[in-house]
């Protein structure tokens, strides 16, 4: 049996790919990847609101996947949009690895620092936690932003530690940030394995069902909250208790509560989304 894995180009993307493709071996199939170009990927410079909503960096591999082109999507889990899109499910996730964020080029935010990010998330909760900060836009590959880093004179830039990890480059990192300090992305650090409908059952033999726990309550929070990459919101599950956040763009005000039921912390924080 020979099973189509789609995935990104990146280098990170085809290393988490071959992680994929290594546990579906174990099942006794064989493995083609077939490298995808996404939205996110055509389009390194223009900020993500530009581009698209949540899933710049999926919707063509779903296509594929929809399209009969390829058997089972991999994704970074924390790119996907917060609902499943129709005709597909996430047959299952690895077991999840580093979900925090991390520090790149310095080990603390101090007053006047120049940090670059993307992510509307990431920037509300360093001015938050440093107002006096210079947050600046920065798009790309981990190995892009670590070079346009220097390339621009940041004092640092911020990526998900996991990514680092999986590259060889976790010498880049300065600190991880713990959740009470920057709380991750939904689903950030696992990797999903999407199939059509009724098409999982081998893909679903390697499903790590603490992941699929902790991070579809995340997922089901920021669906909730109708958040994405255009608002400021994150959801993250430690094990025993579930963290919602809502956050202001400019990082003048953060709110976080905690619970068990994904849609009740929504409730709580929903209208304060956009505010």
């Amino acid at each position: 049996m020979l099973l189509r894995v789609g995935s990104r180009g990146s280098r990170l993307a085809l290393i988490q790919a071959e992680l994929a493709a290594s546990r579906l071996r174990g099942q006794g199939v064989e493995i083609a990847l077939v490298p995808i170009t996404t939205a996110g990927d055509r389009d390194r410079s223009k900020p993500f609101g530009e581009i698209g909503s949540r899933g710049v960096f999926v919707k063509e591999i779903e296509e594929a996947l929809l399209d009969g082109r390829i058997d089972v999507a991999v994704h970074s889990a924390k790119d996907m949009t917060s609902s499943d899109t129709e005709g597909l499910v996430v047959a299952a996730y690895l077991a999840r690895e580093d979900p925090r964020d991390a520090l790149c080029g310095a080990s603390e935010l101090r007053p006047g620092m120049r940090v670059g990010t993307a992510s509307v998330r990431r920037r509300a909760q360093l001015l938050a936690a440093e107002p006096g900060l210079s947050v600046e836009p920065l798009r790309g590959n981990v190995e892009t932003r670590l070079r346009k880093r220097r390339e621009r004179g940041l004092d640092a830039v911020v990526l998900a530690a996991c990514g680092l990890d999986r590259l060889g480059l976790a010498g880049e990192i300065g600190r991880r940030l713990s959740p009470e300090e920057m709380l991750p992305e939904a689903g950030q650090g696992a990797l999903a394995l999407q199939v059509r409908a009724g098409a999982g059952e081998v893909v679903a033999a390697v499903d790590d069902t603490e992941t699929r726990r902790r991070v579809e309550a995340e997922r089901a929070c920021v669906f909730a909250l109708g958040g994405g990459c255009l608002a400021p919101v994150a959801a993250h599950h430690d094990g025993e208790v579930l963290t919602a956040l809502v956050a202001a763009e400019d990082g003048s005000w953060v709110e976080r509560r905690t619970g068990a039921d994904p849609a009740a912390l929504a409730a709580e924080l929903a209208p304060l989304v956009g505010s």
